[in-house]
């Protein structure tokens, strides 16, 4: 098979699956990663394929992703409501690891306002996230994670975030998402960000999901775990009860914080 041909195919199996890891593409074709880089760069730059870290997607699988800026305007009063219920989790003394976006932001606020909470060590990827708990010092210890900075949700990605977290055991992580599908599992717009959300998972005893009613029954790109892999499912009154009810026979447990006052 000449150069030409492979590139073919690889623009063949990267439509056909998805995302195509380029460990996996080199194993198939028996060349070198060096190779199958070359090649997705050549696809790219043909328009065929869009580059991410580890390997390709289709580009016309990009999904549009709303900035963090723009996210804090939809569903606000859901987004207030978990961060309240998930705020109510955590006991003074805890380890917590808290993932990026608007979601875990309302929970991020939610934790400073509780004045009882004292000596709570939280780690997060989200450099707006930090920014939300520094007022909160010294009561709680903010780490942030490192790793390479992505726009949008002004988050910390591979390669760097994995890494860190892998030297962490924590008590509690909350994690985001843009989609909970009882048979597709949790999955996120941006691949990147999903390989750390489930390293989140891998370094936490406790995970819980935070998600308002919208992301339910949706599914992207990005394959973060099955839902059976959670503990809990905290999301907001904007929930459906269908959509509850199917995402309860998975085995995991599911909160439905309650409105707020207007």
């Amino acid at each position: 098979m000449n150069t030409a041909e492979r590139r073919d195919r690889l623009g063949e199996l990267v439509s056909t699956r998805g995302f195509l890891r380029v460990i996996d593409a080199a194993e198939l074709f028996g060349v070198s990663e060096v190779t199958i880089r070359g090649d997705l760069s050549a696809l790219e730059d043909a328009g065929a394929v869009t580059r991410i870290h580890g390997g390709a997607m289709p580009r016309r699988a990009i999904n549009p992703e709303p900035s963090l800026e723009r996210a804090l305007s939809l569903a606000a009063d859901s987004k207030r409501a978990i961060g309240v219920a998930a705020a109510a989790m955590v006991a003074p003394g805890q380890s917590v690891i808290l993932d990026v976006g608007s979601t875990a932001l309302a929970v991020a606020t939610a934790l400073v306002e509780r004045d009882d909470l004292e000596g709570i060590s939280i780690v997060t990827n989200g450099l707006s996230i930090a920014l939300a708990l520094e007022v909160a010092l010294p009561r709680f210890t903010v780490v942030v994670t490192g790793g390479t900075l992505r726009p949008l949700q002004h988050s910390l990605v591979n390669p760097g975030a994995s890494a860190f977290l892998e030297t962490l055991h924590a008590d509690i992580a909350f994690i985001g998402c843009n989609g909970i599908d009882p048979e597709r599992g949790v999955t996120n717009i941006n691949y990147p960000e999903a390989e750390v959300k489930r390293r989140m998972m891998l370094s936490s005893k406790r995970r819980i999901l935070i998600a308002d009613g919208s992301k339910l029954g949706q599914t992207h790109l990005g394959v973060v775990a099955a839902v059976r892999e959670f503990d809990l499912l905290i999301t907001g009154p904007d929930a459906q009860a269908d959509a509850l009810a199917a995402v309860g026979e998975c085995g995991i447990e599911v909160l439905q914080a309650p409105a707020g006052p207007q």
